[in-house]
């Protein structure tokens, strides 16, 4: 698959199948990945992958903990998020396509808690992805974060496999620190599911859509 055939056809797939991804596959996929910009070559990200016993357990003591502690759905690092317009509209049209094709009516509480939690079973996924980032770095490493996630997607893409990155991974971040032994002076910032799509699954289907370019590019001078 060419690089424009990868962006093209990349989805956020919320329902995968059990199949194994082979390690040798994930490294192959993380071997190219590292080789995404950073600024001054900082390379600030590290990824904690798991699977297996390890996967299992971090999804059911995250599950656990988000019964017992709802409230503690807090990112711990710094954030801010202004719901204003055209912001609010992109994201309640993608949200009432999503729920729509996973039948979940609007103000069906407990269906969307359930929904909600199924990011910490990585939606089924077999492979799980947990990026950290120094607490010392400022925001502009945070862009090196998602260029190197970027990077993971479109070659899982080109490899028949599929992603969703997570921002849901910021919250219960205390016991996915426990888990998974991420240092204190890191942030746990999001997390990223990795398998094979299930294309049986409705909620594949869906395509987020784009503005058009004249909303988004400026140009000058030409």
């Amino acid at each position: 698959m060419n690089i424009d055939d990868a962006i093209r056809n990349r989805i956020s797939a919320r329902a995968f199948k059990p199949t194994p991804v082979p390690l040798e596959l994930i490294t192959e996929i993380l071997e190219l990945a590292r080789r995404s910009p950073s600024g001054t070559n900082i390379q600030p990200w590290h990824v904690h992958v798991v699977a297996g016993d390890v996967r299992a357990r971090l999804e059911a003591e995250v599950l656990a903990h988000r019964e017992t502690h709802p409230d503690d759905a807090v990112a711990e690092f710094p954030r801010t998020s202004k719901r204003k317009e055209p912001y609010t509209s992109r994201m309640r049209t993608l949200g009432k396509a999503m729920y729509g094709l996973l039948g979940i009516a609007k103000g069906d509480q407990a269906a969307n808690w359930h929904q909600w939690g199924r990011n910490y079973a990585f939606f089924d996924a077999p492979v799980g992805l947990i990026f950290t980032i120094d607490k010392d770095l400022d925001a502009m490493s945070f862009l090196d974060i998602g260029m190197f996630m970027q990077s993971i997607m479109l070659a899982a893409k080109a490899r028949g496999l599929d992603t969703c990155a997570q921002g849901a991974w910021n919250n219960y971040w205390s016991v996915t620190r426990r888990v998974l032994n991420v240092p204190d002076d890191r942030y746990v910032i999001c997390g990223m599911s990795l398998g094979y799509a299930d294309e049986n699954e409705p909620v594949n289907g869906l395509i987020a859509g784009r503005e058009p370019l004249p909303a988004i590019a400026t140009f000058h001078g030409f």
